[in-house]
């Protein structure tokens, strides 16, 4: 169980997450803590920077935590790029989780835009994780680019419906190597996260799987665990499946009357 490596900088939690949709700041800080996650996303665009009022900065401790600002709710690149530099600007950090939206009813990502705000932002020395599709084209021109990660889309955004295309995870799994691959949207349970990891993810991002729980706080110790058990499992190397039957004890030597 090897930490995760991100831009130089090491993680023993591959698991991350997101901080909306809470119900409060005091939930969204119990639930983290359970979580085990190390890094954590805010949203430059949905935060109150002005930290003389009350904000979800107040619960999460820069100290303990790895903030990891993102440009939700952007639809441009400009927009993409205008937050990011807001988010170094006012201190938050020099890292950005880029994201650029194209459809508003799946939450799509604009790929194109995704790539041009990439390739500005890491010119301007930003460390730089994209969230995109599961297009292995697209995640190598990410990685042309700059991108410190790679992380595409296991379902739309806040869906919960776990990996749709395995086979596509697995061919970037295969063939992305340079920088870490971060399944980033679509989990909803623990199997989920599980699942991702077995695929070989080198890390899961989520939000809506722990925050829209009935017990969000019980849900981000699940997924801790869950994280933990799919990349061991990974590790370990799974049997071979097999149509047919295979006995568990050998039934060489054995005494038959």
């Amino acid at each position: 169980m090897n930490a995760l490596v991100i831009a130089g900088k090491s993680f023993e939690s591959r698991l991350i997450v997101g901080t909306g949709k809470y119900k409060s700041g005091q939930e969204t800080a119990r639930a983290i803590a359970a979580s085990g996650a190390e890094m954590v996303t805010v949203a430059v665009r949905r935060v109150n920077l002005d930290r003389s009022k009350e904000s979800l900065l107040d619960f999460i401790d820069p100290e303990k935590y790895f903030l990891l600002p993102n440009t939700a709710g952007c639809y441009t690149a400009d927009e993409a790029i205008r937050a990011a530099r807001l988010g170094r600007e006012v201190g938050l950090s020099d890292w950005v989780k880029i994201e650029v939206i194209e459809d508003e009813r799946t939450l799509f990502p604009d790929v194109q835009a995704t790539i041009e705000a990439t390739r500005v932002l890491v010119k301007e020395g930003f460390t730089v994780l994209p969230y995109t599709s599961d297009d292995i084209v697209v995640a190598k021109r990410l990685i042309d680019a700059g991108a410190a990660a790679v992380m595409p889309l296991g379902a739309p955004i806040g869906s919960g419906m776990g990996i749709q295309n395995t086979a596509n995870v697995r061919i970037l799994r295969e063939m992305i190597t340079a920088v870490p691959l971060i399944v980033d949207a679509g989990v909803g349970t623990a199997s989920d996260a599980a699942v991702a990891m077995e695929l070989g993810a080198d890390a899961v991002l989520m939000n809506s799987g722990i925050a829209n729980a009935e017990d969000p706080v019980l849900m981000a110790e699940a997924m801790r665990h869950a994280v933990i058990a799919g990349r061991q499992a990974y590790m370990a190397g799974r049997m071979p499946k097999k149509l047919y039957a295979t006995a568990s004890s050998p039934l060489e030597g054995v005494l038959r009357s």
